[in-house]
C-alpha cells in the first residue's frame, strides 16, 4: 500500500487528491444538474466495480457543493478541482469541517486496516452533523464503501437516512450494492457506474505515471483489469500477471507436477503485500468460477454448473 493512506494502493492517487476522473462523464453531468436544480436527493448510492471511480466521483462532486454552496451560483458542469484552492486543500488533508470521509478504520494495536466500517465510526457522522449544526454549510458524508458496514453500522446509518439534518448529504459508495439493507438502498437515489473502456482505463493508468506501452502485457493488463484501474495497478504493481500464471499452472499440472504448481502459486500469494495480493486472488478465483459455471450452463452441463456455483 502507499504510504499516504492505508487504503491507497501503490501508483495511485487518494480520491480526495486526485484532479482526474475518467469515463464518467454523463453521471458528473447528472449530479451537476440536479445539485443546480435545487432538488438534488439527500443520498446518492454510487454504484459499481471497485476501482472505476466511485470514489474520485464522490469527491469531485463534494468538491463542486462545497466550492459553490448555493446551488443556483454552481456551474451545470464539474470542473477538475483547482488544488490550489482552500476547499480543495481541507479536502486533500482531511481537514474539511464540512466533509466527512467514514472507511475502515486502522487498528491502533496492528496498524492494519480492520475489516468494517464500525459503529464508533458511524458514531462520528452523528457527533459531525451536531459540531457543524447552524452554520448553513452543506455537511457532506463520504461512505466508502458501505458494503464495508457492519450490522450495527448500518442500522445507524439507516437512522442518519430516515432523518437527515438540513443541508446534509451522503454520498454512499457500493461495489456490491445487493448487499446492502434494503432499507438502506431504497432512501438513495442509484447512480450506476459501468467499468471502463479500454481508452479511458489507459488514460487513467497515463494519468497516474502508468501508461500502457503496447504489446503482450498491455493486452493481458487490459484484459485482466475488467476496467478497474485498482485491478490494472495489482496486476501492474502487486504481481498480479504472476498471480495468473501461477494459478493457470495449476489447473493445468497433473500428479506431483501440480504439487510444484501449487507451491509456487503460495509463494507467489505470500510475498509483500499479502493482505492486497490474496484478495487479488480470491477475486480472480471467484471470477473464474463464475466463468465456469456460466459456460457450463450455456452448453447444457447443468451438474457442472451447479458445482462451479456452489463452489
Amino acid at each position: 500500500m502507499s504510504d499516504q493512506s492505508p487504503h491507497v494502493l501503490d501508483g495511485a492517487i487518494a480520491p480526495a487528491s486526485n484532479p482526474h476522473l475518467f469515463g464518467h462523464a454523463a453521471a458528473e453531468a447528472f449530479l451537476a444538474r440536479s445539485y443546480k436544480s435545487g432538488k438534488a436527493h439527500h443520498a446518492v448510492l454510487i454504484e459499481g466495480p471497485e476501482g472505476i471511480g466511485k470514489a474520485t466521483l464522490a469527491f469531485r462532486f463534494a468538491n463542486h457543493v462545497l466550492t459553490y454552496p448555493n446551488p443556483t451560483d454552481a456551474p451545470e458542469h464539474i470542473a477538475d478541482p483547482d488544488l490550489g484552492s482552500s476547499v480543495s486543500r481541507q479536502i486533500a488533508s482531511g481537514a474539511s469541517h464540512n466533509l466527512l470521509h467514514l472507511a475502515r478504520p486502522v487498528d491502533d494495536k496492528t496498524g492494519k486496516v480492520k475489516s468494517a466500517i464500525t459503529v464508533d465510526e458511524v458514531r462520528r457522522a452523528g457527533h459531525f452533523f451536531s459540531q457543524t449544526s447552524g452554520t448553513g454549510n452543506w455537511r457532506i458524508v463520504i461512505i466508502d464503501p458501505a458494503d464495508d458496514l457492519n450490522r450495527n453500522a448500518a442500522n445507524a446509518i439507516l437512522k442518519i437516512l430516515e432523518e437527515p439534518p438540513k443541508n446534509a448529504m451522503f454520498l454512499v459508495l457500493s461495489h456490491a450494492p445487493g448487499k446492502l439493507l434494503p432499507t438502506i438502498r431504497s432512501r438513495c437515489q442509484p447512480l450506476r457506474l459501468s467499468p471502463l473502456g479500454d481508452e479511458d482505463l489507459g488514460r487513467a493508468l497515463a494519468a497516474l505515471g502508468t501508461p500502457l506501452d503496447g504489446g503482450k502485457t498491455a493486452e493481458t493488463v487490459l484484459s485482466g483489469a475488467k476496467g478497474s484501474v485498482s485491478q490494472a495497478l495489482k496486476l501492474m504493481n502487486y504481481g498480479g500477471m504472476d498471480i495468473i500464471a501461477a494459478f493457470d499452472d495449476v489447473l493445468a499440472a497433473n500428479g506431483p507436477a501440480a504439487r510444484k504448481a501449487m507451491h509456487r502459486l503460495a509463494d507467489v500469494l505470500s510475498g509483500k503485500e499479502s493482505d492486497v495480493v490474496f484478495s487479488f486472488f480470491l477475486d480472480h478465483l471467484a471470477d473464474h468460477l463464475v466463468d465456469r459455471a456460466r459456460n457450463a450452463a450455456l452448453s447444457g452441463d447443468l451438474v457442472s454448473a451447479e458445482r462451479h456455483a456452489n463452489l
